[in-house]
């Protein structure tokens, strides 16, 4: 285990040294202490090592994330995951907004609640989250899959293309193009699987299934103004 103190030594100097990491590097564990909160702590990694944030990060912690695994024990300011291309992100705490915006690949655990826009523009990412999201999640989201054990904001999946997305509580609203839709065996088989990943205590049939109505991908003269 590699330790490093990032009010000792320093932001700049950490990203580097996780950056320096090859795929086939012998130092695939790292600690990171005293994290207080800091700003782009992870970023960009691209190496299969696993990175333990001892406490909570702010805005862009994993950003651009490939290969690795990135735990954080605490919360995580906005933008966490974002762009993500593959690996893994845990979340012990809560996440602010715009969590796995226009993540690609990967998936991202969040534990805690996840504030608005959550997975908006979302491309691929696999996001599970344990409590509840905010409003303007999914918006615009592409492909992927978006879980939610707790309740859904305003304007869930507002504008939104084939991602899917599963709600086990209530929903506030349904943004533009986002209806219920039925959940068949493979989406419950893919829940399942989802639910496993995360680590969730939850059953596949207590969630609900929302997708796009695709009434918006073509061009309506009712629409034009």
């Amino acid at each position: 285990m590699q330790v490093f103190d990032l009010e000792a030594q320093g932001l700049r100097e950490l990203n580097a040294t996780l950056h320096a990491q090859s795929t086939d590097t012998n130092q695939t564990a790292w600690e990171i202490v005293n994290p207080k909160g800091s700003h782009a702590i992870a970023v960009g990694l691209d190496a299969p090592i696993e990175v333990n944030v001892k406490g909570s990060t702010g805005y862009y912690c994993a950003g651009m994330n490939k290969q690795a695994t990135v735990h954080v024990h605490g919360s995580a300011g906005p933008g966490v995951a974002e762009n993500m291309m593959s690996g893994t992100v845990v979340i012990e705490g809560d996440a602010s907004q715009y969590a796995g915006a226009t993540g690609n690949g990967g998936t991202l655990v969040i534990k805690g609640n996840a504030s608005s826009r959550c997975g908006i523009s979302m491309k691929g990412i696999d996001i599970i989250v344990h409590g509840n999201i905010g409003h303007m999640s999914a918006f615009m989201a592409q492909s992927g899959n978006l879980v939610v054990c707790g309740n859904a904001g305003d304007a869930l999946g507002d504008s939104l293309y084939e991602a899917r997305l599963f709600v086990r509580g209530s929903v506030k609203s349904l943004g533009a193009d986002c209806v219920e839709k039925e959940m068949r065996p493979e989406h419950l088989t893919l829940l399942a699987d989802l639910l496993e990943r995360g680590g969730c205590d939850a059953k596949p049939e207590e969630f609900k299934r929302y997708g796009s109505a695709r009434k918006l991908y073509n061009f309506n003269i009712d629409n034009a103004y």
